[in-house]
């Protein structure tokens, strides 16, 4: 349940824990420490759903092994960022991935081409392997902000890779929030938002949205319960206060 201190009536109905379809927070931990781990679920732990270890993070922060347990006793899985796949995958070295994911007890795996040029059929069949033993979250666009995809390539993507196995599709806006479905100022490409959503089901998706703006954009365009990731560990709380009509950005959405 959520943790509250007092009634306010009339708010937005808000995805209890575990959140499966709709509602999910992921956040992204870029390094933090056992104390700041912590911290955070002493905070958060009922509004978080998904914690990813961001890019390759994983393979220089100390007591990692201690930090995913925590994490996991918190209920709250843990996964890492879809570029440590494509270190090991470009490197030919995928079983010491494999066996990563079993030595620190992972349960989740992120499959994305956000830096290495995949392709479909390469990443589809990943996809496809890994869904066998694990929930899998695929990536959908670029890390390069050169790189453009049209909007009907981006949707024949999702649906390929939601039929491979993936249980989420991730749109892509790097940890600045500024490519993929969003420009280079961090404003989102409603166009291409449009585009996907007449297509496939918001239920199917997580919108990384890493700033206050593109966070506000997705709860008024789909509600309180969309999908939303790459929250920095000091938004989460206002980001579940967005959600539920509590903060001036969102105060008369849900009236």
């Amino acid at each position: 349940m959520h943790f509250i201190n007092f009634e306010i009536p009339n708010l937005p109905i808000r995805e209890q824990k575990p959140r499966k379809h709709k509602g999910i927070t992921m956040v992204m931990d870029k390094g933090l420490s056992i104390k700041e781990a912590e911290n955070l679920i002493e905070v958060a732990e009922h509004y978080i759903d998904l914690i990813k270890l961001g890019w390759a993070t994983s393979f220089v922060t100390p007591k990692l092994k201690q930090k995913i347990e925590l994490y996991h006793s918190a209920n709250i899985p843990v996964y890492f960022g879809g570029t440590l796949l494509e270190i090991f995958y470009v490197r030919k070295a995928e079983h010491l991935f494999e066996k990563l994911l079993e030595d620190y007890k992972i349960t989740h795996v992120e499959i994305s081409s956000g830096s290495l040029d995949l392709s479909d059929d390469e990443k589809l069949g990943l996809i496809s392997k890994y869904s066998k033993n694990y929930v899998v979250l695929s990536e959908v666009g670029s890390k390069d902000s050169n790189k453009e995809m049209a909007p009907f390539k981006w949707v024949q993507s999702i649906q390929n890779e939601l039929e491979a196995g993936s249980w989420k599709v991730i749109t892509e806006a790097r940890e600045g929030g500024n490519v993929g479905v969003y420009r280079s100022g961090g404003e989102v490409r409603d166009g291409l938002v449009d585009e996907i959503l007449y297509s496939v089901s918001y239920e199917n998706l997580i919108f990384e949205a890493p700033k206050k703006e593109q966070q506000v954009f997705f709860i008024k365009l789909l509600g309180s319960n969309v999908n939303l990731g790459n929250i920095a560990i000091n938004d989460v709380i206002g980001l579940e206060t967005l959600r539920l009509g509590l903060r001036s950005d969102t105060f008369f959405t849900f009236l």
